[in-house]
Protein backbone atom coordinates (compact mmCIF):
# COMPACT_ATOMS: atom_id res chain seq x y z
CA UNK A 1 0.00 0.00 0.00
CA UNK A 2 1.54 3.51 -0.50
CA UNK A 3 2.00 5.71 1.77
CA UNK A 4 -0.29 9.25 1.87
CA UNK A 5 1.66 11.75 -0.24
CA UNK A 6 1.64 14.12 2.37
CA UNK A 7 0.78 13.76 6.52
CA UNK A 8 -1.42 17.09 7.22
CA UNK A 9 -0.16 16.66 10.95
CA UNK A 10 3.36 17.32 10.35
CA UNK A 11 3.56 18.89 6.66
CA UNK A 12 0.76 21.82 6.44
CA UNK A 13 0.27 22.21 2.56
CA UNK A 14 0.70 25.07 0.52
CA UNK A 15 0.11 23.69 -2.70
CA UNK A 16 0.01 25.53 -5.71
CA UNK A 17 -0.99 23.74 -9.81
CA UNK A 18 2.28 22.64 -10.50
CA UNK A 19 3.64 21.05 -7.41
CA UNK A 20 -0.09 19.48 -7.02
CA UNK A 21 0.24 17.75 -10.19
CA UNK A 22 3.52 17.14 -9.18
CA UNK A 23 2.53 14.75 -6.21
CA UNK A 24 -0.10 13.50 -7.81
CA UNK A 25 1.37 12.46 -11.24
CA UNK A 26 2.72 8.97 -10.10
CA UNK A 27 -0.50 7.97 -8.71
CA UNK A 28 -2.22 7.36 -11.63
CA UNK A 29 -5.00 4.76 -11.95
CA UNK A 30 -7.92 3.95 -14.22
CA UNK A 31 -10.59 6.53 -14.30
CA UNK A 32 -13.49 5.41 -11.96
CA UNK A 33 -15.75 2.34 -13.42
CA UNK A 34 -19.12 3.00 -14.83
CA UNK A 35 -21.55 3.70 -11.94
CA UNK A 36 -23.58 6.71 -9.98
CA UNK A 37 -21.85 9.46 -8.66
CA UNK A 38 -23.33 10.60 -5.79
CA UNK A 39 -22.30 13.42 -3.04
CA UNK A 40 -23.84 13.56 0.51
CA UNK A 41 -25.24 16.49 1.87
CA UNK A 42 -25.52 16.73 5.49
CA UNK A 43 -27.69 18.83 6.70
CA UNK A 44 -27.93 18.06 9.92
CA UNK A 45 -25.64 21.23 10.67
CA UNK A 46 -25.50 24.57 8.81
CA UNK A 47 -28.69 23.68 7.03
CA UNK A 48 -28.07 26.42 3.37
CA UNK A 49 -30.82 28.24 2.71
CA UNK A 50 -32.98 27.30 0.57
CA UNK A 51 -31.20 30.04 -2.77
CA UNK A 52 -27.87 28.65 -1.48
CA UNK A 53 -29.03 25.11 -1.77
CA UNK A 54 -30.09 26.04 -5.72
CA UNK A 55 -26.47 27.19 -6.42
CA UNK A 56 -25.16 24.68 -4.97
CA UNK A 57 -27.04 21.50 -6.77
CA UNK A 58 -26.13 24.31 -9.90
CA UNK A 59 -22.69 23.79 -9.74
CA UNK A 60 -22.68 20.23 -8.85
CA UNK A 61 -24.55 19.48 -12.10
CA UNK A 62 -22.07 21.41 -13.49
CA UNK A 63 -19.13 18.59 -12.15
CA UNK A 64 -20.66 15.59 -13.47
CA UNK A 65 -22.86 14.36 -10.00
CA UNK A 66 -26.27 12.51 -10.91
CA UNK A 67 -27.31 12.15 -7.45
CA UNK A 68 -27.63 13.80 -3.79
CA UNK A 69 -27.59 12.13 -0.90
CA UNK A 70 -29.57 14.14 1.86
CA UNK A 71 -29.33 13.48 5.26
CA UNK A 72 -31.99 15.90 6.80
CA UNK A 73 -32.26 14.52 10.26
CA UNK A 74 -34.25 17.45 12.09
CA UNK A 75 -34.39 20.27 8.95
CA UNK A 76 -37.24 17.81 7.43
CA UNK A 77 -40.50 19.17 7.97
CA UNK A 78 -42.07 16.13 10.05
CA UNK A 79 -45.57 16.17 11.08
CA UNK A 80 -47.71 14.81 13.69
CA UNK A 81 -46.46 12.98 16.56
CA UNK A 82 -42.96 13.52 14.60
CA UNK A 83 -43.26 17.04 14.85
CA UNK A 84 -40.71 17.24 17.59
CA UNK A 85 -38.18 16.08 15.71
CA UNK A 86 -38.08 19.13 13.82
CA UNK A 87 -35.43 21.60 14.81
CA UNK A 88 -35.69 24.66 17.20
CA UNK A 89 -32.48 26.38 17.04
CA UNK A 90 -32.82 26.96 13.14
CA UNK A 91 -37.03 26.40 11.26
CA UNK A 92 -36.59 23.13 9.28
CA UNK A 93 -37.50 22.91 5.58
CA UNK A 94 -40.81 23.69 4.57
CA UNK A 95 -42.54 20.66 2.67
CA UNK A 96 -42.75 23.37 -0.51
CA UNK A 97 -38.53 23.62 0.27
CA UNK A 98 -38.07 20.12 -0.06
CA UNK A 99 -39.90 19.45 -3.33
CA UNK A 100 -38.93 22.60 -4.73
CA UNK A 101 -34.93 21.40 -3.90
CA UNK A 102 -36.11 18.21 -5.76
CA UNK A 103 -37.67 19.74 -8.73
CA UNK A 104 -34.32 22.05 -9.08
CA UNK A 105 -32.33 19.11 -8.82
CA UNK A 106 -34.20 16.75 -11.40
CA UNK A 107 -34.23 20.14 -13.84
CA UNK A 108 -30.07 20.04 -13.61
CA UNK A 109 -30.27 15.92 -14.08
CA UNK A 110 -29.75 15.43 -10.16
CA UNK A 111 -31.54 12.20 -8.64
CA UNK A 112 -32.29 13.02 -4.32
CA UNK A 113 -31.89 10.19 -2.42
CA UNK A 114 -32.53 10.21 1.44
CA UNK A 115 -30.81 9.02 3.72
CA UNK A 116 -33.01 8.03 7.27
CA UNK A 117 -30.94 6.36 9.71
CA UNK A 118 -33.03 3.49 11.40
CA UNK A 119 -30.69 1.94 14.34
CA UNK A 120 -27.68 4.26 15.40
CA UNK A 121 -26.75 7.62 14.72
CA UNK A 122 -30.52 8.35 16.01
CA UNK A 123 -29.24 11.35 18.77
CA UNK A 124 -31.86 13.65 17.05
CA UNK A 125 -34.70 11.22 17.40
CA UNK A 126 -34.00 9.69 21.13
CA UNK A 127 -32.63 12.94 22.83
CA UNK A 128 -36.34 14.11 23.18
CA UNK A 129 -37.89 13.17 26.43
CA UNK A 130 -40.61 11.38 24.80
CA UNK A 131 -38.51 8.72 23.15
CA UNK A 132 -35.81 8.42 26.06
CA UNK A 133 -37.90 4.84 26.50
CA UNK A 134 -36.51 3.58 22.78
CA UNK A 135 -32.88 3.65 23.73
CA UNK A 136 -30.77 0.89 24.36
CA UNK A 137 -29.09 2.30 27.51
CA UNK A 138 -30.31 5.06 28.78
CA UNK A 139 -26.68 7.30 28.27
CA UNK A 140 -26.45 5.82 25.01
CA UNK A 141 -28.11 8.69 22.74
CA UNK A 142 -27.69 7.17 19.71
CA UNK A 143 -29.03 3.76 19.64
CA UNK A 144 -32.20 2.51 19.36
CA UNK A 145 -33.56 -0.69 21.16
CA UNK A 146 -33.87 -3.34 18.66
CA UNK A 147 -36.73 -5.10 20.88
CA UNK A 148 -38.54 -2.21 21.18
CA UNK A 149 -41.66 -2.43 18.87
CA UNK A 150 -42.49 1.38 19.27
CA UNK A 151 -38.73 1.82 17.79
CA UNK A 152 -40.10 -0.04 14.91
CA UNK A 153 -43.29 1.94 14.30
CA UNK A 154 -41.41 4.97 14.99
CA UNK A 155 -38.45 4.48 12.37
CA UNK A 156 -41.03 3.35 9.80
CA UNK A 157 -43.14 6.84 10.37
CA UNK A 158 -39.76 8.72 9.36
CA UNK A 159 -39.60 7.07 6.75
CA UNK A 160 -43.22 7.16 5.46
CA UNK A 161 -43.06 10.51 5.85
CA UNK A 162 -39.70 11.46 3.93
CA UNK A 163 -41.30 8.64 1.12
CA UNK A 164 -44.35 10.69 0.74
CA UNK A 165 -42.29 13.66 0.19
CA UNK A 166 -40.00 12.39 -2.48
CA UNK A 167 -42.60 11.17 -5.32
CA UNK A 168 -40.85 8.62 -7.73
CA UNK A 169 -38.11 7.53 -5.23
CA UNK A 170 -36.61 4.52 -6.27
CA UNK A 171 -33.40 4.04 -3.48
CA UNK A 172 -33.59 4.97 0.43
CA UNK A 173 -30.49 4.82 2.20
CA UNK A 174 -31.63 3.33 5.97
CA UNK A 175 -28.04 4.35 7.62
CA UNK A 176 -27.47 1.50 10.64
CA UNK A 177 -23.99 2.44 11.24
CA UNK A 178 -22.02 2.81 14.45
CA UNK A 179 -24.63 1.22 16.59
CA UNK A 180 -22.77 2.04 19.86
CA UNK A 181 -23.29 -0.20 22.79
CA UNK A 182 -25.51 -2.69 21.04
CA UNK A 183 -26.38 -5.75 23.27
CA UNK A 184 -26.04 -3.56 26.61
CA UNK A 185 -29.12 -2.69 27.19
CA UNK A 186 -31.29 -5.07 29.49
CA UNK A 187 -33.30 -6.35 27.24
CA UNK A 188 -30.86 -7.16 24.73
CA UNK A 189 -29.00 -9.12 27.72
CA UNK A 190 -31.67 -11.11 28.49
CA UNK A 191 -32.17 -11.91 24.87
CA UNK A 192 -28.54 -13.37 24.26
CA UNK A 193 -28.31 -14.80 27.62
CA UNK A 194 -31.85 -17.04 26.18
CA UNK A 195 -29.47 -18.94 24.10
CA UNK A 196 -25.39 -19.70 23.48
CA UNK A 197 -25.96 -19.22 20.02
CA UNK A 198 -27.33 -15.34 20.20
CA UNK A 199 -25.07 -12.96 19.29
CA UNK A 200 -24.84 -9.56 19.17
CA UNK A 201 -24.19 -9.69 15.33
CA UNK A 202 -27.30 -11.38 15.11
CA UNK A 203 -28.72 -8.57 16.95
CA UNK A 204 -27.92 -6.52 14.70
CA UNK A 205 -28.85 -8.35 11.56
CA UNK A 206 -32.39 -9.50 12.85
CA UNK A 207 -33.12 -5.24 13.44
CA UNK A 208 -31.82 -4.25 10.05
CA UNK A 209 -33.77 -7.38 8.01
CA UNK A 210 -36.98 -6.58 10.06
CA UNK A 211 -36.96 -2.51 8.96
CA UNK A 212 -35.87 -3.52 5.36
CA UNK A 213 -38.94 -6.41 4.77
CA UNK A 214 -41.05 -3.73 6.09
CA UNK A 215 -39.60 -1.24 3.63
CA UNK A 216 -39.89 -3.43 1.08
CA UNK A 217 -43.33 -4.27 1.70
CA UNK A 218 -44.33 -0.65 1.75
CA UNK A 219 -42.52 0.21 -0.98
CA UNK A 220 -41.81 -3.42 -3.17
CA UNK A 221 -39.81 -1.32 -6.01
CA UNK A 222 -37.39 0.40 -3.29
CA UNK A 223 -33.77 0.09 -3.72
CA UNK A 224 -32.49 -0.33 -0.08
CA UNK A 225 -28.64 1.04 0.51
CA UNK A 226 -27.35 0.57 4.51
CA UNK A 227 -23.63 1.75 5.80
CA UNK A 228 -21.19 -1.90 6.06
CA UNK A 229 -19.06 -1.26 9.22
CA UNK A 230 -21.35 -3.17 11.15
CA UNK A 231 -21.24 -6.55 9.19
CA UNK A 232 -17.11 -5.79 8.58
CA UNK A 233 -16.14 -8.37 10.81
CA UNK A 234 -19.49 -10.87 10.07
CA UNK A 235 -18.28 -13.73 8.39
CA UNK A 236 -19.85 -15.01 4.80
CA UNK A 237 -22.37 -17.80 6.50
CA UNK A 238 -23.67 -15.29 9.22
CA UNK A 239 -24.32 -12.55 6.16
CA UNK A 240 -25.89 -15.37 4.35
CA UNK A 241 -28.28 -16.61 6.68
CA UNK A 242 -29.22 -13.35 7.54
CA UNK A 243 -31.82 -12.74 5.42
CA UNK A 244 -30.49 -9.41 3.71
CA UNK A 245 -29.46 -10.93 0.88
CA UNK A 246 -31.15 -9.57 -1.83
CA UNK A 247 -32.88 -7.38 0.42
CA UNK A 248 -30.02 -4.63 0.93
CA UNK A 249 -27.19 -3.08 -0.95
CA UNK A 250 -24.12 -2.59 1.63
CA UNK A 251 -22.20 0.93 0.97
CA UNK A 252 -18.32 0.45 2.29
CA UNK A 253 -17.24 3.89 3.83
CA UNK A 254 -13.87 4.53 4.42
CA UNK A 255 -12.47 8.29 4.52
CA UNK A 256 -8.89 7.94 5.04
CA UNK A 257 -5.93 9.10 3.04
CA UNK A 258 -3.60 5.84 3.82
CA UNK A 259 -7.31 3.72 3.04
CA UNK A 260 -6.19 -0.08 3.29
CA UNK A 261 -6.76 -1.32 -0.64
CA UNK A 262 -6.56 -5.12 -0.02
CA UNK A 263 -8.26 -5.04 3.11
CA UNK A 264 -11.68 -3.11 1.03
CA UNK A 265 -11.10 -5.18 -1.77
CA UNK A 266 -11.68 -8.28 0.63
CA UNK A 267 -14.34 -6.94 1.89
CA UNK A 268 -16.18 -6.10 -0.97
CA UNK A 269 -15.11 -9.79 -2.44
CA UNK A 270 -16.68 -10.93 1.32
CA UNK A 271 -20.39 -9.21 0.70
CA UNK A 272 -20.44 -10.65 -2.97
CA UNK A 273 -19.94 -14.35 -2.30
CA UNK A 274 -22.22 -14.03 0.65
CA UNK A 275 -25.16 -13.12 -1.94
CA UNK A 276 -24.86 -9.19 -1.58
CA UNK A 277 -23.90 -8.50 -5.10
CA UNK A 278 -25.09 -5.10 -5.43
CA UNK A 279 -22.18 -3.09 -3.46
CA UNK A 280 -21.18 0.57 -3.32
CA UNK A 281 -18.68 3.01 -2.19
CA UNK A 282 -18.21 5.98 -0.02
CA UNK A 283 -15.47 8.41 0.40
CA UNK A 284 -15.25 12.17 1.65
CA UNK A 285 -14.85 15.24 0.75
CA UNK A 286 -14.73 17.16 3.51
CA UNK A 287 -15.87 16.26 7.37
CA UNK A 288 -13.55 13.53 8.05
CA UNK A 289 -10.43 14.87 9.26
CA UNK A 290 -11.09 16.06 12.73
CA UNK A 291 -14.44 16.87 14.65
CA UNK A 292 -13.62 20.70 14.51
CA UNK A 293 -11.71 21.06 11.31
CA UNK A 294 -13.30 24.46 10.11
CA UNK A 295 -10.60 24.95 6.55
CA UNK A 296 -10.74 21.75 4.26
CA UNK A 297 -7.61 20.07 3.08
CA UNK A 298 -7.63 19.37 0.12
CA UNK A 299 -4.78 16.88 -0.86
CA UNK A 300 -5.92 14.72 2.09
CA UNK A 301 -9.34 14.19 0.21
CA UNK A 302 -7.81 13.99 -2.84
CA UNK A 303 -5.33 10.97 -1.86
CA UNK A 304 -9.20 9.44 -0.34
CA UNK A 305 -10.12 9.30 -4.06
CA UNK A 306 -6.38 8.14 -5.40
CA UNK A 307 -6.34 4.79 -2.47
CA UNK A 308 -10.43 3.82 -3.79
CA UNK A 309 -9.52 3.90 -7.58
CA UNK A 310 -6.79 1.44 -6.73
CA UNK A 311 -9.50 -0.27 -4.98
CA UNK A 312 -11.79 -0.24 -8.22
CA UNK A 313 -8.79 -1.39 -10.46
CA UNK A 314 -8.20 -4.22 -8.15
CA UNK A 315 -11.51 -5.82 -7.88
CA UNK A 316 -12.34 -8.65 -9.80
CA UNK A 317 -14.18 -8.33 -12.88
CA UNK A 318 -17.14 -10.32 -11.36
CA UNK A 319 -17.61 -7.07 -9.10
CA UNK A 320 -19.39 -3.92 -10.12
CA UNK A 321 -19.80 -0.87 -7.95
CA UNK A 322 -22.85 0.88 -8.33
CA UNK A 323 -21.46 3.56 -7.50
CA UNK A 324 -19.77 5.88 -5.28
CA UNK A 325 -20.81 8.67 -2.49
CA UNK A 326 -18.41 11.39 -1.86
CA UNK A 327 -19.58 12.45 1.21
CA UNK A 328 -18.99 16.00 3.01
CA UNK A 329 -20.22 15.51 7.13
CA UNK A 330 -21.12 18.57 8.66
CA UNK A 331 -20.92 17.10 12.02
CA UNK A 332 -19.63 13.59 13.49
CA UNK A 333 -22.72 13.28 15.04
CA UNK A 334 -25.95 14.88 15.54
CA UNK A 335 -24.36 16.27 19.05
CA UNK A 336 -21.12 17.60 17.99
CA UNK A 337 -19.41 20.72 16.70
CA UNK A 338 -20.00 21.58 13.69
CA UNK A 339 -17.09 20.57 10.63
CA UNK A 340 -16.04 22.74 7.71
CA UNK A 341 -18.84 24.43 5.91
CA UNK A 342 -19.25 23.49 2.52
CA UNK A 343 -17.97 26.49 0.94
CA UNK A 344 -14.30 25.73 1.91
CA UNK A 345 -14.91 22.20 0.68
CA UNK A 346 -16.21 23.12 -2.80
CA UNK A 347 -12.15 23.02 -4.39
CA UNK A 348 -11.65 19.85 -2.94
CA UNK A 349 -15.07 18.70 -3.90
CA UNK A 350 -14.49 19.61 -7.71
CA UNK A 351 -10.70 18.10 -7.44
CA UNK A 352 -12.30 14.86 -5.89
CA UNK A 353 -14.34 14.16 -8.47
CA UNK A 354 -12.23 14.86 -11.10
CA UNK A 355 -9.52 12.95 -9.60
CA UNK A 356 -12.40 9.99 -10.10
CA UNK A 357 -12.46 11.03 -13.50
CA UNK A 358 -9.44 11.09 -14.79
CA UNK A 359 -7.47 8.39 -12.55
CA UNK A 360 -5.28 10.91 -10.80
CA UNK A 361 -5.16 14.67 -10.30
CA UNK A 362 -3.74 15.50 -13.78
CA UNK A 363 -2.46 18.80 -15.07
CA UNK A 364 -6.04 18.73 -16.93
CA UNK A 365 -8.03 17.87 -13.42
CA UNK A 366 -6.44 20.56 -12.44
CA UNK A 367 -7.37 23.19 -14.97
CA UNK A 368 -10.67 22.23 -15.12
CA UNK A 369 -11.38 22.67 -10.97
CA UNK A 370 -9.04 26.01 -11.52
CA UNK A 371 -11.02 27.42 -14.19
CA UNK A 372 -14.56 26.21 -13.38
CA UNK A 373 -14.51 27.58 -9.97
CA UNK A 374 -12.01 30.87 -11.20
CA UNK A 375 -9.35 29.95 -8.47
CA UNK A 376 -5.25 29.63 -8.16
CA UNK A 377 -5.27 26.98 -6.48
CA UNK A 378 -7.14 23.68 -5.13
CA UNK A 379 -6.22 24.42 -1.42
CA UNK A 380 -8.66 26.50 -0.57
CA UNK A 381 -6.40 28.34 2.42
CA UNK A 382 -3.94 29.64 -0.35
CA UNK A 383 -6.38 30.45 -2.96
CA UNK A 384 -6.24 34.33 -4.15
CA UNK A 385 -9.22 36.60 -3.64
CA UNK A 386 -11.31 36.67 -6.42
CA UNK A 387 -14.87 37.67 -7.45
CA UNK A 388 -17.70 35.13 -7.13
CA UNK A 389 -19.08 36.94 -10.34
CA UNK A 390 -16.11 35.22 -12.45
CA UNK A 391 -16.74 31.31 -11.47
CA UNK A 392 -19.00 28.92 -10.31
CA UNK A 393 -17.99 28.83 -6.89
CA UNK A 394 -21.42 29.96 -4.61
CA UNK A 395 -19.98 30.91 -1.16
CA UNK A 396 -16.81 32.04 -2.39
CA UNK A 397 -16.76 35.54 -0.54
CA UNK A 398 -18.04 33.15 2.89
CA UNK A 399 -14.51 30.66 2.22
CA UNK A 400 -12.28 33.55 2.06
CA UNK A 401 -13.58 35.05 5.50
CA UNK A 402 -13.61 31.58 7.09
CA UNK A 403 -9.99 31.27 6.10
CA UNK A 404 -8.87 34.54 6.78
CA UNK A 405 -10.57 33.80 10.48
CA UNK A 406 -8.96 30.76 11.04
CA UNK A 407 -5.28 32.11 10.09
CA UNK A 408 -5.81 35.29 12.55
CA UNK A 409 -6.82 33.52 15.91
CA UNK A 410 -4.27 30.69 15.13
CA UNK A 411 -1.85 33.11 14.62
CA UNK A 412 1.34 33.35 17.19
CA UNK A 413 0.19 37.14 18.39
CA UNK A 414 -2.69 35.52 19.88
CA UNK A 415 -2.46 31.80 19.95
CA UNK A 416 0.28 32.63 22.28
CA UNK A 417 -0.38 36.07 23.79
CA UNK A 418 -0.92 35.27 27.48
CA UNK A 419 2.22 33.13 27.40
CA UNK A 420 3.83 35.99 25.50
CA UNK A 421 7.21 37.55 27.78
CA UNK A 422 5.11 40.91 28.68
CA UNK A 423 1.93 39.17 30.12
CA UNK A 424 4.05 36.50 31.85
CA UNK A 425 6.80 38.81 33.19
CA UNK A 426 4.61 42.17 34.09
CA UNK A 427 0.86 40.86 34.43
CA UNK A 428 0.67 37.23 35.92
CA UNK A 429 -1.91 35.97 38.54
CA UNK A 430 0.04 36.68 41.08
CA UNK A 431 0.90 40.31 40.10
CA UNK A 432 -3.13 41.00 39.47
CA UNK A 433 -3.53 39.79 43.27
CA UNK A 434 -1.47 41.73 44.91
CA UNK A 435 -1.76 44.82 42.56
CA UNK A 436 1.92 44.75 41.74
CA UNK A 437 2.06 45.85 38.08
CA UNK A 438 3.94 48.37 35.80
CA UNK A 439 1.09 50.45 34.33
CA UNK A 440 3.49 51.47 31.56
CA UNK A 441 3.76 48.04 31.00
CA UNK A 442 0.56 46.85 31.50
CA UNK A 443 -0.70 49.60 28.92
CA UNK A 444 1.45 48.78 26.32
CA UNK A 445 -0.31 44.89 27.16
CA UNK A 446 -3.54 46.36 27.10
CA UNK A 447 -2.74 48.37 23.68
CA UNK A 448 -1.91 45.01 21.90
CA UNK A 449 -4.65 43.23 23.25
CA UNK A 450 -7.16 46.21 21.81
CA UNK A 451 -5.53 46.10 18.65
CA UNK A 452 -6.07 42.26 17.86
CA UNK A 453 -9.43 42.52 19.38
CA UNK A 454 -10.35 45.26 16.80
CA UNK A 455 -8.84 43.08 14.18
CA UNK A 456 -11.13 39.83 15.36
CA UNK A 457 -14.17 42.50 15.64
CA UNK A 458 -14.34 43.55 12.25
CA UNK A 459 -13.38 40.33 10.76
CA UNK A 460 -15.85 38.70 12.69
CA UNK A 461 -18.68 41.44 11.26
CA UNK A 462 -17.66 41.07 8.07
CA UNK A 463 -18.13 37.27 8.53
CA UNK A 464 -20.94 36.95 10.30
CA UNK A 465 -23.16 39.38 7.72
CA UNK A 466 -21.98 36.57 5.01
CA UNK A 467 -22.14 33.37 7.09
CA UNK A 468 -26.21 34.57 7.43
CA UNK A 469 -27.09 35.45 3.71
CA UNK A 470 -26.01 31.15 3.04
CA UNK A 471 -27.23 30.04 6.06
CA UNK A 472 -29.72 30.22 9.16
CA UNK A 473 -28.95 32.70 11.93
CA UNK A 474 -27.90 29.43 14.41
CA UNK A 475 -25.31 28.53 12.42
CA UNK A 476 -23.37 31.98 12.36
CA UNK A 477 -23.83 32.05 16.58
CA UNK A 478 -22.26 28.45 16.68
CA UNK A 479 -19.58 29.20 14.46
CA UNK A 480 -19.01 32.20 16.46
CA UNK A 481 -19.24 30.37 19.83
CA UNK A 482 -17.03 27.93 18.87
CA UNK A 483 -14.17 29.57 17.05
CA UNK A 484 -14.04 33.48 17.78
CA UNK A 485 -15.81 33.78 21.21
CA UNK A 486 -12.80 31.39 22.79
CA UNK A 487 -10.07 33.91 21.56
CA UNK A 488 -12.00 36.96 22.22
CA UNK A 489 -13.22 36.52 25.58
CA UNK A 490 -9.84 35.73 26.95
CA UNK A 491 -8.20 39.18 25.36
CA UNK A 492 -11.65 41.32 26.92
CA UNK A 493 -11.17 40.14 30.15
CA UNK A 494 -7.66 41.23 30.40
CA UNK A 495 -8.14 44.26 28.66
CA UNK A 496 -10.57 45.01 31.25
CA UNK A 497 -8.12 43.30 34.40
CA UNK A 498 -5.40 45.88 33.37
CA UNK A 499 -7.73 48.74 33.52
CA UNK A 500 -9.24 47.89 36.62
CA UNK A 501 -5.44 47.51 37.99
CA UNK A 502 -4.20 50.74 36.64
CA UNK A 503 -6.92 52.44 38.00
CA UNK A 504 -6.03 51.60 41.43
CA UNK A 505 -2.37 52.93 40.90
CA UNK A 506 -2.28 55.43 38.76
CA UNK A 507 -3.92 59.04 40.33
Amino acid sequence: MEQPLCDPLVCPLRLNVSVFTTLCSSMKSPPWPEGRKLVHLDLKGAPPRPEYLHELISLLSQLGVDSLLVEYEDTFPYEGELKLLQATAQPAYSREEVLSMQVFARSKGIDVIPLVQTFGHMEFVLKHRPMWGLRELPHCVGTLNPHAEDGVRVVMEMLRQVVELHPSLNTLHIGADEVYMLGEGEQSKQWLAASPERTVQQLFLNHVTKIAKAIKEAWPDMSIIMWDDMMRSMSQDTLKASGLVGLVQPMLWDYTPDLDVATTVSLLEKYCSAGMSELWAASAFKGSTSVYTCVTSTQRHVDNHLQWLQVAAALPAAIKLKGIALTGWQRYDHLSVLCELMPVALPSLAACLQTLLHGQLSAEALSTVTEKLGISSVEVDVMERGSAADSLFPGRRLAELIVEMDALINSEDIRFFHNSMLVRGWFSPYQQQRKMVSPLITMEIHNQASTILTALQQKAEALREEMVRLYPESTAQEWMEEHVSPVMVPLQRITEDITTCVKEMVP
